[in-house]
């Protein structure tokens, strides 16, 4: 598998993990007040560049890639603040996928952000070409 197919498939999946962790914690394995479903609700915004990440859409990687830190700064405050070992373990488990998501995201935007910028080049060597001629 190459590189470009691997960053992919990881983003995908810790973005999948961070929906699927997100459900469960809130919902079963730590709630916040037993038979509250909302905290559980922390999980829609994921939803929203779940689509674009699954078909590798680069402008959704990139603000995703942002809009993730969200999340990495919930599970280091509540590794740091919540009184339960498991909440602090998923806390844990949820700066990991977020570290994930965001350094796969990246790492695959990458070579195309560097052939814009050369085509962005070329475009505007040209376009100086054809001034200066005139």
């Amino acid at each position: 598998m190459n590189k470009v197919k691997l960053l992919h498939r990881s983003a995908a999946a810790s973005l999948i993990g961070l929906i699927i962790l997100g459900l469960a914690w809130e919902i079963i394995l730590v709630p916040y007040k037993p038979g509250s479903f909302i905290f559980a609700l922390k999980v829609l915004p994921l939803l929203f560049p779940l689509r674009g990440v699954l078909a590798k859409n680069i402008y959704t990687l990139q603000w995703a890639a942002m809009f993730i830190l969200i999340y990495f700064t919930e599970g280091v405050v509540r590794a740091m603040g919540d009184s339960e070992l498991l909440s602090r373990r998923l806390a844990l488990l949820e700066i990991g996928l977020s570290l994930v998501f965001f350094f796969a995201a990246i790492l695959f935007v990458r070579p195309y952000k560097k052939q814009a910028r050369a085509e962005k080049k070329l475009l505007e060597a040209k376009e100086n070409d054809a001034t200066s001629t005139d």
